[in-house]
């Protein structure tokens, strides 16, 4: 093998591994994307039951105030 076709075996070898670099590169921004995305949607989530369960604290407050006034009123 002469020195020009050495030189162009490792050129083609170079942008071939430029080349899965480019790949694995685009493949781990879509992974991390999709690790944001349910980040949000887990954050969102629990932004959701916290409400609802402060909610239900409130209800069950409300109730057992209730309960206690029939029970007094009786």
């Amino acid at each position: 093998m002469t020195p020009e076709e050495d030189t162009a075996l490792i050129a083609r070898q170079l942008a071939d591994l430029t080349r899965t670099v480019e790949g694995m590169a685009d493949q781990l921004k879509a992974v991390r994307e999709r690790a944001d995305n349910q980040q949000e949607q887990a954050d969102t989530q629990r932004e959701r039951i916290d409400l609802a369960a402060r909610e239900l604290v409130e209800v069950s407050a409300r109730l057992q105030a209730a309960a206690s006034a029939l029970r007094e009123s009786i």
